[in-house]
């Protein structure tokens, strides 16, 4: 097994693990001795290391979520960015067709960035994790970023992904505020084998861990001696995955590699060194042999939904057949083109490949794609290949160097250094095609495809270096490692950082706001709607009742083609759930129009101190992205509550409060049988809120039948209890 995890407490101790004991000051002073605690408690400003108030050292918001957070803090009184804020162009870059609406964003954001104080990175310059990675992250530092996969731990730096919200209150001087998490030891031993790459490391840990929720909301912290056999582009690969385990963050320690990066990007001076001290208490282990990782493969439609290679090789009509029932359960889709008509002559043909984004677009891996392909043909069958460098100074350095030059005349498409893969907005597959890629997810839709209309394409993701032995055989699938030659990797691999496009075009106004200058508004961007404070008791209708194991927001607001009305809620509200719920809208619709009404005193009948609204029933609702449009485009619609047996991140939960809705439990809702139209009547929720009770009675209506429940409401702080009476964040800050 390359991967092991171990749920239970340890003490790291010369160089290897004991397992805890029952002693609590043993454990109070052993968690002081991790790499966590010491940046945790060097951020904190709460006085009490239980309870967490973080204030950040920079933050970072790209395109499709920058607008949004800015309107919220400048609604609620904010005059400049207190602390540096970076804002990047790198997922609503491409321009809308019969429109402007992208690039009148990308000006409110240069615009946002004179008045208030930020740095702007235009379109095309570099993905947001890539230029925090060479511009921001340093050990010791935390980051707050308004995207999932903000994750800079190789560099020593804790970074954390949230939802707007969150950024909204560091620009309003406020804290981030959550209770001290788990920190997990995770141990690297071996050096990686020839053609295995981060993403072979990443989808074997995200594979371990995932579907236990062994690391779920905690810190994972990497190191031992298998890190010193590592690149920073093959740490950095494999950190930036660490978000599909579902860990709030991570963290590496840092040795000669690390300060020899810092250097080269011009940072040196940030440089410390950074380990865990003997006796560390760790609340689990994750031991990663990296001489056993293979080449792997995530199959649609998870990143843990993880086999090797050579697994699927050795059983790919049985695996097939299990993604075709995932597919026709989870889309809807029942009679989509079977994938094992891609199976010729034995071998399965992939119809895509796509290296990309944070976690692909890194110098290495596109050195190993260009080595691998040199001198070949992806050939001229329907199989293609797309790559997209992370950076401006990762294109120019492979520019110089000839490997760009390499990937064009083997047959590959090179773009701009741009998200959209990640999130379905460019390469999108053909109706039933299958795209193999090095980026961050293969969600269901994620990749552009419209089930609604009876659409289908699957994602699997590999690593750079079997999608580049894939392209050499033309499309057949094919692990790096079965290449007689495969390039191998270097741990003192490095690259010369030129940030000459960087000073030709981003505009550096960190501490040096300009209150004289105006925001440009484009007429698509909106400001938010109203939203009142919560009544004294609520009537709620389930617009949406969804059983699957897990929500993505991927599902609560599909990515991609909606990028374009990121900022106007109300035309993003629109396409809420359309993906997985059709009529999701329309249901919360023909609620709001009641509560309508009865704001306006149409309905006599009716009691004056109950609300009514919508709310959706999912088992396990936010695993994936940070964004708040999940949550803020219920509110738009009248939502007032979600209802769930846990909830998959703690980023979603928070854009849920944040957003004036009800974050209810009832661990066996499942068992309830809540159907679209059914009720739930909460008497005396206000009163529940305005003080600290944490379990409420309701009523679940359905049609004639009337049964009594109880609604949990676990963990809620004083200041989100408050938010929630307020209506929203807007209204609390507003107050």
């Amino acid at each position: 097994m390359s991967v092991t995890v171990k749920q239970e407490g340890f003490y790291y101790q010369e160089g290897g693990f004991v397992p805890a004991g029952a002693d609590p000051a043993g454990l109070t002073a052993g968690r002081q001795r991790t790499m966590a605690y010491s940046i945790l408690s060097a951020h904190n400003r709460s006085g009490d290391m239980s309870r967490l108030q973080i204030k950040f050292d920079a933050m970072a918001s790209h395109d499709i979520t920058y607008v949004g957070i800015i309107q919220t803090a400048r609604a609620s009184g904010m005059k400049e960015f207190p602390v540096p804020y970076v804002l990047t162009n790198c997922h609503n870059s491409l321009c809308a067709v019969g429109g402007t609406i992208n690039e009148d964003d990308h000006l409110f954001g240069l615009s946002a960035a004179k008045k208030y104080g930020g740095e702007f990175v235009p379109a095309h310059q570099a993905v947001i994790h890539s230029y925090m990675r060479e511009r921001y992250a340093a050990p010791g530092k935390m980051i707050l970023g308004s995207d999932s996969h903000t994750r800079y731990g190789a560099y020593g730096c804790m970074a954390i992904g949230e939802g707007g919200p969150e950024l909204a209150r560091q620009l309003l001087e406020k804290t981030y505020d959550i209770a001290y998490p788990p920190v997990i030891a995770v141990h690297l031993t071996g050096a990686p084998r020839p053609g295995v790459g981060p993403q072979d490391v990443a989808i074997a840990l995200v594979g371990a861990t995932f579907p236990s929720g062994a690391v779920k909301n905690a810190v994972l912290e990497f190191f031992g001696p298998g890190v010193a056999n590592l690149s920073m582009d093959y740490r950095s690969g494999i950190d930036v995955m660490t978000t599909e385990t579902a860990c709030l963050s991570s963290v590496w320690q840092t040795d000669e590699r690390t300060q020899t990066a810092l250097a080269l990007l011009g940072r040196g001076e940030a440089y410390q060194a950074m380990a865990p001290q003997a006796g560390a208490y760790y609340d689990g282990l994750v031991e990663i042999d990296l001489s056993q990782v293979e080449p792997m493969i995530a199959l649609p439609f998870h990143p843990s939904n993880a086999y090797t290679i050579r697994e699927f090789k050795a059983n790919t009509a049985d695996l097939l057949r299990q993604v075709e029932r995932d597919a026709a359960e989870q889309l809807g889709i029942k009679n989509a083109p079977s994938l094992l008509g891609k199976v010729q002559n034995g071998a399965f043909q992939v119809d895509q490949g796509v290296i990309a984004g944070c976690s692909g677009g890194t110098y290495q891996n596109l050195v190993r794609a260009s080595e691998i392909l040199k001198g070949a043909s992806t050939g001229s069958g329907g199989f293609w290949l797309s790559c997209y460098p992370g950076s401006m100074p990762i294109n120019l350095e492979l520019t110089k160097k000839g490997y760009i030059a390499s990937l064009m005349a083997a047959g590959c498409s090179i773009r701009s250094c741009f998200c959209g893969p990640c999130f379905g907005a460019g390469d999108v597959p053909a109706n039933g095609g299958f795209s193999i890629r090095h980026s961050t997810r293969n969600f269901p839709n994620r990749e552009g495809s419209k089930p609604g209309d009876g659409q289908i394409s699957y994602v699997a993701l590999m690593d750079a270096r079997s999608i580049a032995a894939t392209a050499l055989n033309g499309g057949v699938l094919t692990g790096a490692d079965e290449l007689p030659d495969v390039p191998a990797d270097r741990p003192e691999e490095s690259w010369a950082y030129d940030d000459s496009a960087y000073k030709a075009r981003v505009y550096y106004g960190v501490g040096k706001p300009q209150p004289e200058e105006e925001l440009v508004f484009g007429p698509n961007i909106a400001d938010w709607p109203e939203q009142i404070p919560l009544p004294e008791n609520l009537l709620l209708t389930c617009c949406a009742a969804i059983y699957d194991p897990v929500t993505t927001t991927d599902e609560l607001i599909p990515s991609g083609e909606t990028s374009s009305y990121r900022s106007n809620p109300i035309k993003l509200s629109q396409f809420a759930l359309s993906r997985k719920c059709p009529k999701y809208v329309s249901n919360a619709q023909t609620v709001q129009e009641e509560e309508l009404k009865r704001r306006r005193g149409e309905d006599k009948d009716f009691p004056a101190d109950t609300g009514i609204g919508s709310f959706i029933m999912a088992l396990k609702p936010g695993d994936g992205s940070a964004r708040e449009q999940a949550a803020s485009c219920q509110r738009v619609l009248g939502g007032c509550a979600n209802l769930a047996a846990e909830y998959a991140t703690k980023r979603y939960r928070s854009n849920v409060v944040n957003w004036g809705m009800l974050p209810f439990i009832a661990e066996d809702v499942k068992n309830w049988g809540i159907r679209e139209g059914d009720s739930l009547y909460i008497p005396g929720i206000k009163a529940l809120l305005e003080g600290n009770g944490e379990e409420i009675d309701a009523f679940l209506i359905q049609e004639e039948k009337r049964t009594p429940v109880k609604l949990k409401l676990p963990g809620l702080t004083r200041e989100e209890r408050d938010i929630i009476l307020a209506g929203c964040l807007i209204n609390y800050y507003a107050k």
